[in-house]
């Protein structure tokens, strides 16, 4: 059965956004929010849909709440700090010499 359109190879279009003319197959269609416009545009002239524009397509669980939080409180580390006695300690070192000299 026959093709009720022609096949375009050679068709010429004009871009919907510069007037300039161009072979329709180059073309590209234009999407907002995943949606058709109807609108071809050239590649120069094309913008991608972007992904910014899709927020509120997808649901997203984002939780901010602890359940059953605990409070903050430094005293619990001290209490069960294992505390050792500290033994001698002996250090030794060594400076060195330094001369200076005058004009």
């Amino acid at each position: 059965m026959a093709s009720q359109f022609a096949s375009g190879r050679n068709a010429i279009a004009e871009c919907d956004r510069c007037g300039f003319q161009y072979k329709l197959r180059t073309l590209r269609v234009e999407y907002v929010k995943g949606r058709d416009t109807n609108v071809k545009v050239c590649k120069a002239c094309w913008d991608g849909d972007h992904p910014q524009l899709q927020l509120g397509r997808y649901p997203v669980v984002d939780a901010q709440a602890v359940r059953d939080p605990r409070p903050d409180f430094s005293g619990y580390a001290q209490s069960r700090a294992i505390i050792s006695p500290v033994t001698e300690v002996v250090g030794s070192g060594f400076l060195g010499y330094a001369s200076v000299t005058t004009t």
